[in-house]
């Protein structure tokens, strides 16, 4: 597979295009970014926990029957994906209160939810990401009620096996997020699952092992990831 031009630069990923029409290559930088890429900083061996770790975490959650983009490790940091267009909406799940839904709903952090819940923002960092709903979807044309349906169901799916696979390792799966695209009509997982996408707090401490540290000033970030990573069985090299 030719790895051509850069096509897209997010805060800690960019995209090249290949010489298949159908595919991509991701590449992970060492860039790590909050408050909507306000404060950056190069963390070494970001890139390379977080491409193994995704495509880890991608691996186990197609064995489970959820439909990913990811096809292939090519090196440390770069690996081989499928082509989506994507859903322009974030899927929000959370197990436990963390961030947002704290300063929204003025509830404790680490309150344990009686059932998970479920929300929708759009990607959007010069409006910090609003929270939408199905009907703000369908009515802006970002996707279709069977859409809809289908990545809450998915959503959930995702949330039991991960839930599962970190609870085995002693953590707890406190939130996260996904996004979805659409690869010749089949809606699939789309970008990365990672520390800098969820939340992982260990069972009995609750220390943070996940992007709070940067966000937080906490230190360690990427031995958090490392030690998360181990945990589950995630190789690194």
């Amino acid at each position: 597979m030719e790895k051509k031009q850069e096509l897209y630069r997010g805060k800690a990923k960019s995209v090249y295009e290949t010489d298949d029409a159908d595919h991509y290559i991701m590449l992970y930088r060492d860039d790590t970014s909050a408050f909507d890429g306000k404060v950056i900083k190069q963390l070494d061996r970001k890139g390379k926990t977080n491409n193994h770790f995704n495509f880890f975490i991608m691996k186990k959650l197609e064995e489970a029957g959820i439909p990913v983009h990811v096809e292939k490790m090519l090196n440390d940091t770069e690996c081989l994906v499928k082509k989506l267009e994507m859903v322009p909406v974030e899927c929000v799940v959370r197990n436990f209160c963390a961030g947002s839904i704290c300063r929204r709903l003025g509830v404790e952090e680490g309150l344990e939810l009686k059932q998970p819940t479920f929300e929708f923002f759009l990607k959007n960092d010069e409006l910090h990401d609003p929270m939408v709903n199905d009907s703000h979807i369908i009515s802006f044309g970002w996707g279709t009620q069977e859409q809809i349906d289908k990545m809450k169901e998915l959503s959930f799916k995702i949330n039991e096996v991960l839930k599962a696979l970190f609870d085995k390792a002693g953590l707890l799966l406190v939130d996260y997020k996904l996004e979805f695209g659409l690869y010749h009509g089949q809606l699939m997982l789309g970008d990365e699952f990672s520390p800098d996408g969820c939340r992982l707090w260990d069972k009995e401490t609750r220390k943070k092992l996940d992007k709070d540290r940067f966000r937080q000033g906490l230190g360690g970030v990427i031995e958090a990831y490392e030690e998360v990573a181990r945990r589950i069985g995630c190789p690194l090299d």
